[in-house]
Parts: C-alpha cells; sequence; structure tokens
C-alpha cells in the first residue's frame, strides 16, 4: 500500500487521495509506537535531506531532524543567512543544485510557489513545512491527535477553527478535512473567510468523501457540537505588528476563552493550535500586545485559563509532528 506515497513529494494534500492519508497516519502510529519501544528501524539510513528554512521554526525544524536521526538520516539545516537563496541565486537554480546532493528537500518559507518550484525542479521528493497558503504536515499532526483524543471514526469527527479564516493553518483543516469525510467549520469574519477558489475544490472532495463543510461569522455557530475547536495566532509571521489594531477588532468575537468552549456544548470538547501561542503576556510580543490592548493581557486568540487547562491539546499536537513528519519521510524515501 505504501509504494504510491515513494518519491512522493508533500506540497498541499490537494494531490494526496484519502487513502494516502489514511496510509500516513496508520504509519505515524507505527512509528510512533517503534519509538516509544525502542524497536526503530533506520530505514533511512544513507539518506541525506535539505532543510530550507526562509521562516524561522521551534516544532518544524526539530520534528524534522528528530524524525530523520531516528531513522538515521543525515539533515542539513539551511537558514536565510547561509545561503544565496533568492539573493544570488533562484529557487529554480537551488532546486536543481541541491536536487543534486540530496535525496529530499524541505522547504519552510513564504510563497506556495516556491515549494512548487523546488518539486517540479529537483527531481527529488519536496515536503512542505509551512508556506504562506498551506501547512500539511502541522495537519497530518492535528488529525493524528484528534484521533488519539476520539473514540469515533475518523469521518464521524468534528472540528472547527475559529480566527483568521484565511490562513494556512484554516486553509489545511479545511482541506484535510474534505479529503477525510469530516465534519469541518471555519467560524470567521466575512472578511477573512477562506478563497471561494479553495472552498469550492474543497465542497468538490467532499462530495466524494461525505464531509461536511460550513463556513460562518457566527462562532457560537462554528463550535456548536464539536469534539475539538482549533485556533492559531491573528498576526502570521511577517505582518507587521500595525496589523494588531484592526485584527483585534474583527477577531476578538472568535477568541478561544471559556464561554466559547461552553458553546460547543460537548463537555468533552478539546483546544488545539498548532502553537506558538499568545495566551499571556510572557512573550515580547504578548508583552507588546498586553500593553497596548490591556483586555488583552489573559490570552489574545486563546485565553491563559483554556490554554492551561485539561482540554488542550497543543502539545500532544506537537510531539505528533515529530511522528507524523517521520512517516512522510519513510513513507518517500524508506
Amino acid at each position: 500500500m505504501s509504494f504510491n506515497l515513494r518519491n512522493r513529494s508533500l506540497l498541499s494534500l490537494r494531490h494526496h487521495s484519502e487513502r494516502d492519508l489514511h496510509y500516513l497516519l496508520d504509519l505515524s502510529r507505527d512509528l510512533k509506537r517503534a519509538k516509544y519501544s525502542g524497536v526503530q528501524r533506520r530505514s533511512l539510513a544513507g539518506k541525506n535531506i535539505a532543510l530550507i528554512f526562509e521562516k524561522t521554526s521551534t516544532r518544524t525544524r526539530c520534528a524534522f531532524e528528530v524524525a530523520a536521526f531516528d531513522e538515521g538520516a543525515h539533515v542539513t539545516y539551511i537558514d536565510p543567512t547561509s545561503s544565496q537563496i533568492g539573493h544570488k541565486e533562484s529557487m529554480k537554480d537551488t532546486a536543481r543544485v541541491l536536487g543534486r546532493m540530496y535525496d529530499a528537500i524541505e522547504y519552510r518559507g513564504s510563497g506556495q510557489e516556491n515549494v512548487e518550484i523546488l518539486a517540479e525542479y529537483s527531481g527529488v521528493p519536496v515536503f512542505n513545512g509551512l508556506t504562506n497558503e498551506f501547512h500539511p504536515t502541522q495537519m497530518l499532526a492535528d488529525v493524528l491527535t484528534m484521533t488519539e483524543h476520539s473514540t469515533k471514526p475518523v469521518h464521524e469527527i468534528s472540528y472547527a477553527y475559529v480566527g483568521d479564516g484565511r490562513n494556512n493553518m484554516a486553509n489545511s483543516l479545511l482541506l484535510v478535512g474534505a479529503k477525510l469525510g469530516m465534519d469541518v467549520r471555519i467560524g470567521a469574519p466575512r472578511e477573512l473567510w477562506p478563497l471561494d477558489e479553495l472552498v469550492e475544490q474543497c465542497q468538490e472532495f467532499a462530495a466524494e468523501s461525505g464531509a461536511r463543510i460550513t463556513v460562518t461569522d457566527d462562532p457560537q455557530v462554528a463550535v456548536a457540537g464539536v469534539d475539538f475547536i482549533h485556533t492559531d495566532v491573528w498576526v502570521s509571521m511577517g505582518e507587521p505588528v500595525e496589523s494588531w489594531g484592526e485584527r483585534i477588532d474583527l477577531l476578538l468575537p472568535f477568541q478561544v476563552n471559556p464561554a466559547l468552549m461552553a458553546a460547543a456544548g460537548n463537555p468533552r470538547v478539546k483546544f488545539m493550535h498548532c502553537l506558538p501561542a499568545f495566551h499571556n503576556a510572557e512573550t515580547v510580543v504578548g508583552a507588546q500586545i498586553a500593553e497596548a490592548y490591556p483586555a488583552l493581557a489573559n490570552g489574545i486568540e486563546v485565553t491563559e485559563d483554556v490554554f492551561e487547562s485539561p482540554a488542550n491539546l497543543a502539545f500532544e499536537q506537537a510531539e505528533n509532528r515529530m511522528h507524523t513528519i517521520k512517516a512522510v519521510l519513510v513513507a518517500a524515501l524508506g
């Protein structure tokens, strides 16, 4: 069953079938058990993987490095200061150079077109660690986490994403749920809804999988009856701090706080976040926002009391980044 993922890139999930995704999730569970029991196979011995990071990261970098090392592969970390990408060398030329030296390439950066160029010209599998448009490795971790914390089959799980509905997390949660036949809700102000083109494509996927898709500007409608509530930061990496004022006015009704959790009407509802999260004023950015907007001192997109509650699964998600990324690597290169 894994043969159809060999040498395959992971760019957005658009080109992965429901069967492909279930295989990667099953493989993730197997590899997680193997790591816990100490019986890893090191199936990537002799493989070399380039990790291109045009945007900084904690979880994505660590997950790729540990996943590769566990399976015996070597990695080269390439940040904006240690390469000529975009300065003296185009992404197309970079792809053709790295493809002759490495067995695979990971890319975390800005435009989706960059990861698409790498995949087209490198000749080796390329894995999207995050772009402005999509975050596919996070999706595998999120679905694995949801299945670990639900007794329902995947296609019966319901979840809502509330916040900026046009960012890479909202886009990707919409896409993966549509592929897997899940009940997906996007709760966002109309100004921040996903692009019509993506919604229409996901509705086509849903027609095949049986998924239920809802896009609404009412946060109460978005979360009613769901098993999981997701959110993300309100201003993405690279956007100016000045964006906060307008964004806060739009998104404050979508803040994940005890009232919104209670609106799910499900005492077992769980909270999910890809991290980092601004749930207090203990970070530089969190402190800046709290100083300018005192009402947000207890958290921005999620409040401290929700984040520090037993409902929070964000750290399980963070661990599962490693296991699911390992599955992607092993399926493509093992």
